[in-house]
C-alpha cells in the first residue's frame, strides 16, 4: 500500500521531531541521532539518482541540519558551506543566500504578487508512506530474526523499484506561468528514506517514509533548477503502489517460497493479497488500528446520509475513512523500546491470544499452503483475458479513465494471477496497450472509455447478459465490474472453444485446398481487352477440370464393375451374360461391364 502527504514549510518542523524519530517525540535540544537511537529506529538515509547535483551519495544518513535546509526550506543541503564561500569573497548576505536556494525562493510565495493563493502555500516535499501487507507484517513481527530481515529486504527492493518507476517514467518538471511547460527530469529526484516499526496503535507495522524533495534540475545546460509537477506524481500514486505491491509479493515468494491469495476485507469492495496459510486471527490481532476506525465509521455514514439524502460514493467513503482515522488517532508512544523488545512483546501477546502453536507453526503453515496454492492455480498471463478484464472493470468503475487507471488494473491483475510468480517486464504495459487498441475509444483530449461495439459483439446474445450487469444500481460499483469481467472471460472461452473445434480436420472428410483470393491479373492498356482475356482463361480452367473429373469418374467406374463381377463368378459359378453393347456416342471401357443380377456385396 502507498500513501502521499504534503510538507510544507509550515509542516517540516513535524517531520524532524517526530518522523525522523519514529513517529516519536523528541525534546528540544535533543540531538536527532541520540533520538533515534534512544526511540529504537535506524537513521534515514538519501537515496535515488539526483543526490549527485547536490554533492550527496546513495546510503549516506540523513542528517537534521541537511533535511531541514532542503526538505524545509528548498535550499542546497551544504547551503552553509556555500553561503559563508560567498561572504568570505566579498558577497552581500542577500546574494550569498540567494546563491544557496534551488529554484525559486520560499519567500516569493508570500508576496502578494503570487499568481493565486496556491501558490503561497508551495510544496517542498511529498511524503510517500510504503507499507506491506497485514500478513507480511505479522511474519515479520513474530518470526526469527532470518526471516525478518529477508521480509526487510523484499520491502527495501520493492520500494527502490517503485520509486525508479515513479523517477523514470512519471516526474517531470515545470516551468513557464501556470507550469505550462513542461519536461522529465534532468538527473532524478532526491529522497530521504525514514523506516519505522510499529503503528499508532502500538501494533506491528513496518512501513518507511520515502520524502521526495520537489526541486530537481531542468533539461538545460544551465543547470537552472525548478519544481516537480506535483500533479503528476499524485495522479500515479496508485499505479506506483499496485507496482510495490507486485514487487513485493514476487520478492517474498521468491525467497521464502510463500503463495499468495486475496482477502476480502469490506463486501463489495477489492479484496486484498495476503500469504496463505496464516491464521486470519492474527491479522485482526494487527490491525488494531484498522477495527477502530471501522468501528467509528457507521456513525459517520450515518450522519453523511442524513445530509446528503443517498449513500456515500468511492471518493466519500475514503473521505470519511479519514474523517475516523483522524478522530479515533491515539496518542503516541512516549517510552522508547528497542525492535528486539517489540518483537518479544508482540510474540508473548500473540502466544497469550491465539497458543504457541499457531505462532512457533506459521513459516511451516506457510509454506504448506503454498504448495496447495500452486497445486490449484496456474500462474500464466493471458494477454487477451486480461485486456478483456481490465477494460471491464475500469469501465464500470469509472466510466471515462485515463491511461494511468489501466495501468494500476493491469497491475492488481497481474497480482492475482500470478499470485508472487515473477512477471516479465513491460507485462503491464502491454495489457494496457491491448485495451487501448482494442477495446477503448477517445472522448475527449486525454479521456478514453470502453468500446462497447468491442467489448459486446452484436452478434451475439451476450448484450441482453452484460449490460445490465453494468447497470444493476443495486450493487457495488466492484461486485458489478467483476460480473461484467467474468462474463466478458466466458464469452472469449467460448469463442476460442468454437475456432479450436472449427479447425479440427473431421473423420471421413478429405480436405479440398480453398481457391485464391486473388488472381494474378495482365498489364492491362484496355479495360475490355483485359476483361476478355480473364474471360477466356476461366472458361479454359473450367473446361480442363471438366475433363479431369470425367476420367477419373469413369476409371473408378470400371474399377467398380470389376470387382462387382468377380465376386459374382466366384459365388455363383453359372455362365454370365454377355455385357450390354454401349451407345455409339460413349466411349466404350475396356473390361467387364455391369449387369443387373444377384450380388454379394455393395458400396455404401
Amino acid at each position: 500500500m502507498l500513501s502521499v502527504a504534503k510538507v510544507g514549510p509550515g509542516g517540516w518542523p513535524y517531520y524532524c521531531h517526530s518522523v525522523m524519530v519514529g513517529d516519536g517525540h523528541r525534546p528540544a535540544g535533543k540531538p536527532l541521532r541520540a533520538a533515534q537511537d534512544e526511540a529504537g529506529v535506524p537513521p534515514g538515509f538519501w537515496t535515488s539518482r539526483g543526490l549527485a547535483a547536490v554533492g550527496l551519495t546513495a546510503g549516506d544518513v540523513v542528517t537534521e541540519r541537511q533535511a531541514e535546509l532542503l526538505l524545509g526550506e528548498g535550499r542546497h543541503p551544504d547551503a552553509d558551506r556555500i553561503e559563508q564561500e560567498r561572504l568570505e569573497a566579498g558577497d552581500d548576505p542577500a546574494k550569498a543566500r540567494r546563491a544557496t536556494v534551488l529554484g525559486r525562493p520560499i519567500e516569493h510565495n508570500k508576496s502578494p504578487r503570487t499568481e493565486s493563493a496556491r501558490e503561497r502555500l508551495p510544496w517542498l516535499a511529498m511524503d510517500l508512506v510504503y507499507r506491506a501487507p497485514s500478513t507480511a507484517q505479522v511474519a515479520w513481527a513474530l518470526l526469527d530474526d532470518e526471516h525478518r530481515l529477508v521480509l526487510e529486504l523484499c520491502q527495501d527492493i520493492a520500494r527502490d523499484k517503485s520509486l525508479a518507476w515513479l523517477e523514470d517514467s512519471v516526474a517531470e518538471i515545470r516551468w513557464g506561468s501556470g507550469g505550462k511547460y513542461r519536461a522529465p527530469v534532468k538527473d532524478g529526484l532526491i529522497v530521504a528514506v525514514f523506516r519505522h516499526y510499529e503503528s499508532r496503535a502500538l501494533k506491528p507495522l513496518l512501513h518507511d517514509h520515502a520524502v521526495v524533495s520537489i526541486r530537481a534540475r531542468r533539461p538545460d545546460d544551465k543547470g537552472t533548477w525548478g519544481n516537480l509537477s506535483a500533479d503528476s506524481m499524485l495522479e500515479h500514486i496508485v499505479a506506483a503502489g499496485t507496482l510495490y505491491s507486485l514487487y513485493f509479493m514476487e520478492e517474498v515468494s521468491a525467497r521464502l517460497g510463500w503463495a499468495w491469495e486475496p482477502r476480502e476485507v469490506t463486501p463489495g469492495r477489492r479484496p486484498v493479497m495476503e500469504i496463505a496459510g496464516i491464521d486470519q486471527r492474527l491479522i485482526g490481532w494487527q490491525s488494531t488500528r484498522r477495527q477502530q476506525i471501522a468501528d467509528a465509521l457507521p456513525d459517520l455514514v450515518a450522519d453523511y446520509e442524513e445530509r446528503q439524502g443517498h449513500p456515500p460514493g468511492e471518493r466519500a467513503a475514503y473521505a470519511l475513512d479519514c474523517q475516523a482515522a483522524d478522530q479515533t488517532r491515539p496518542p503516541k508512544r512516549t517510552v522508547a523500546r528497542s525492535l528486539s523488545e517489540l518483537r518479544d512483546g508482540w510474540r508473548r501477546s500473540a502466544i497469550w491470544a491465539f497458543g504457541a502453536c499457531t505462532v512457533y507453526r506459521l513459516a511451516q503453515r506457510a509454506r504448506a499452503a503454498a504448495a496447495a496454492v500452486w497445486a490449484r492455480v496456474r500462474p500464466v498471463v493471458d494477454i487477451a483475458l486480461a485486456a478483456v478484464d481490465v477494460a471491464a472493470v475500469v469501465y464500470v468503475m469509472r466510466g471515462a479513465f485515463k491511461r494511468r487507471y489501466l495501468l494500476a488494473e493491469a497491475r492488481r491483475h497481474l497480482t492475482y494471477v500470478l499470485r508472487g510468480r515473477p512477471h516479465q517486464p513491460g507485462l503491464d504495459e502491454q495489457i494496457v496497450q491491448s485495451v487501448v487498441d482494442d477495446y477503448t475509444r477517445p472522448v475527449g483530449r486525454r479521456m478514453m472509455t470502453a468500446d462497447l461495439r468491442a467489448l459486446y459483439p452484436r452478434d451475439t446474445e451476450d448484450q441482453a447478459v452484460l449490460r445490465p450487469l453494468t447497470r444493476n444500481r443495486t450493487a457495488s460499483p466492484y461486485e458489478r465490474a467483476r460480473l461484467a469481467a467474468g462474463a466478458l472471460a466466458a464469452w472469449v472461452y467460448a469463442v476460442r472453444r468454437a475456432d479450436r473445434l472449427g479447425s479440427r480436420t473431421q473423420p471421413h472428410t478429405v480436405a479440398v485446398p480453398a481457391a485464391p483470393r486473388s488472381r494474378l491479373r495482365p498489364s492491362r492498356p484496355d479495360r475490355k481487352a483485359s476483361r476478355g482475356l480473364e474471360q477466356t482463361t476461366d472458361v479454359a480452367t473450367v473446361e480442363q477440370t471438366r475433363r479431369t473429373f470425367e476420367a477419373a469418374a469413369a476409371k473408378m467406374a470400371a474399377k467398380l464393375q470389376d470387382g462387382v463381377r468377380d465376386r459374382a463368378v466366384a459365388h455363383d459359378p453359372r455362365p454370365q451374360p454377355a455385357p450390354a453393347k454401349a451407345p455409339p456416342s460413349h466411349t466404350q471401357q475396356p473390361g467387364p461391364q455391369y449387369a443387373p443380377g444377384r450380388t454379394t456385396g455393395g458400396v455404401a
